[in-house]
């Protein structure tokens, strides 16, 4: 798998009033937004792996949030599975793009907005579930990113995330190609860290994890797929009870 490809399959987060940290992220990942709609999929069969188990976790009385949505190809398959889906990316371009895709594509539950994931403006106990595919290791700080997502989620919310580990790849490529990548503004920001580290911090927020899975379908898979739940009273509100989840892994 390119490099290229771990580095700019994502995309960023949630929008604030704007750092410089912030702009740079958006700049980025504006001047890449239309290759980046272009570019197939390289991984099809992991990438509807993927699908297929979070449809496992949805239904059709669930506000959720995606961050990092990017072009919202994934918003525009799963949104009809639920009650809300509001897709949220720090680049304009890339939610102007997907509002595209939406025209063209009218999905009643789907809405994209510009949003920084490094950001707390998504208020407290709003969503039943939160999407982070492709893009916890793009965050500015690992914990606070995580912070933000869990405070969205209502008691016994899901937080659904697929994450590049960059820290289990060859060592040269975290300590000498990206920085180069980056110097060149070839590559955003990236977190470099293990599957242990991304499941410790979610622990750490209060949720409980509930399958570590890899779908990749081709050599080595980085890429972990990661649900957890937030834990706590649920209260029973007119969202129903808790969706029931599958503990079993996917097929590779």
């Amino acid at each position: 798998m390119p490099f290229s490809s771990i580095v700019t399959g994502p995309k960023a987060s949630f929008l604030t009033a704007a750092s410089g940290t912030d702009m740079r992220k958006a700049m980025f990942w504006d001047r890449i937004a239309n290759k980046y709609a272009a570019d197939p999929i390289e991984d099809i069969a992991g990438y509807e792996a993927t699908l297929k188990r979070v449809q496992d976790f949805l239904s059709d009385d669930q506000d959720v949030l995606e961050i990092g949505c990017g072009t919202g190809t994934t918003a525009l398959r799963l949104a009809p599975l639920t009650h809300r889906w509001l897709a949220t990316d720090l680049s304009t371009k890339m939610i102007a793009i997907a509002r595209e895709k939406l025209a063209a594509q009218p999905t009643p539950q789907l809405s994209f907005e510009v949003a920084d994931a490094d950001a707390p403006v998504f208020g407290s106990g709003v969503f039943d579930a939160l999407m982070a595919f492709n893009l916890l290791h793009l965050v500015s700080d690992l914990d606070h990113a995580l912070q933000l997502a869990v405070q969205a989620l209502r008691p016994g919310g899901l937080l659904i995330s697929k994450t590049p580990c960059i820290a289990e790849l060859n060592p040269l490529i975290p300590r000498l190609a990206l920085p180069l990548m980056r110097a060149i503004g070839k590559a955003p920001h990236v977190l470099s860290f293990h599957a242990d580290r991304l499941q410790s911090a979610i622990s750490e927020q209060g949720m409980e994890i509930l399958s570590v899975e890899r779908h990749g379908t081709r050599g080595k898979d980085m890429r972990v797929f990661i649900v957890a739940r937030k834990l706590g009273k649920v209260h029973v509100q007119q969202k129903g009870v808790l969706l029931p989840f599958k503990t079993g892994r996917s097929p590779l």
